[in-house]
């Protein structure tokens, strides 16, 4: 649930209508690193296998970690300003790193505060821990992000992606999204100014967006939150692969259909279908993973595969949930059909 936010590089900071530089740094085999506004930029050697919990991915040109939005602000200007393409992720849930990995700079998100300023209204950096926010707002008895509890990635991915399980979804709760747009203004947006559908939200089409800074949560007292965060939390530990390398769910839930990608994928015969290192699940067949040495090829065959195969004896077409990240990619909007061939696809996630 680490949405990655792409920008291709625009001076003096991106928009649709600036100046596109054609040429880009080239990678580095040599560490190389540049400090600027208390930022340390590095440059070659931090392979995305580190960033992602599948676990796959070759070298970023640039790599650099923010901790407030002043930070943020400032890697996206030396980006531009450096002709550098861009990508901001999070704990990389649902991330396939190409094993070429990215000619641009990765910026790490750890805008990690919380605050709480009167019960039930939770204001959370969008680097905090998805996870970790569910299991503290459950316990301290306020309902709504119950589903949260487990859940791999970041608040600024649930927001993006509109992450949900369990009959609940990030929306229901949003109050208020801060983003930096890419002319470096922050602008809060309220829950009325945004549209929220099924894995998505107005931020997949925002063409100005840079990132999402925080987002405000407004909960709702409940003497069962903590019991049902439990029970969310063991039925996940029954039916998930808990502790392997995976990504999540890789595929939606087919819209309107009541029938899971999961389910689909089990009765098409699919469960421990393997490619090289990349296999899908024995436990839950949504979930694919990384059982040894899966190269980002091995991952995107075994996605085409049985998304080929679930046609074939259905007639469904399963759409990704994963981000795929190449060298020179411009577009990770995961509501745009660009599947060609292998490449795929598109922080949030359903563990359905």
């Amino acid at each position: 649930m680490s949405v990655p936010l792409f920008h291709n590089c625009h001076l003096p900071l991106r928009n649709s209508v600036s100046f596109v530089c054609k040429h880009s740094y080239s990678f580095s085999k040599q560490e190389q690193t540049q400090k600027r506004d208390g930022l340390k930029f590095i440059r070659g050697v931090k392979l995305l296998k580190d960033l992602s919990t599948w676990g796959i991915g070759g070298p970023c040109n640039h790599f650099v970690q923010v901790y407030n939005q002043t930070q943020l602000v400032s890697a996206v200007r030396y980006c531009h300003e450096h002709c550098i393409r861009f990508v901001v992720i999070g704990k990389g849930s649902n991330c396939l790193f190409d094993d070429m990995g990215f000619d641009g700079c990765v910026i790490l998100n750890r805008i990690e505060f919380l605050e709480t300023n009167e019960p039930g209204i939770y204001r959370v950096g969008s680097g905090f821990r998805f996870n970790k926010l569910g299991i503290k707002c459950s316990n301290e008895g306020f309902t709504g992000l119950e589903f949260a509890g487990g859940i791999p990635g970041t608040v600024g991915g649930a927001a993006y992606m509109n992450a949900g399980a369990n009959g609940q979804e990030t929306a229901d709760v949003v109050d208020s999204i801060d983003i930096i747009k890419t002319d470096g203004r922050l602008q809060t947006l309220s829950k009325i100014d945004l549209n929220f559908g099924y894995r998505s939200s107005s931020f997949q089409y925002m063409e100005d967006l840079a990132a999402i800074v925080a987002v405000t949560f407004r909960l709702h007292p409940s003497g069962s939150s903590q019991k049902r965060l439990q029970e969310y939390l063991k039925r996940r530990r029954v039916s998930q692969p808990m502790g392997e390398r995976s990504a999540g769910s890789v595929f939606q839930n087919p819209c309107h259909l009541g029938v899971a990608a999961a389910e689909l994928i089990e009765k098409a015969g699919l469960k421990g279908f393997r490619v090289g290192g990349a296999m899908v699940s024995n436990i839950h067949a949504n979930f694919f993973i990384n059982f040894g040495g899966s190269t980002s090829q091995d991952m995107l065959d075994l996605l085409a595969t049985v998304k080929e195969k679930v046609d074939q004896k259905f007639g469904i077409q399963l759409k990704e949930e994963v981000l795929y990240v190449y060298p020179y990619c411009d577009d990770l909007n995961p509501n745009r059909d660009k599947l060609t061939s292998h490449v795929i696809f598109d922080q949030g996630k359903q563990e359905s």
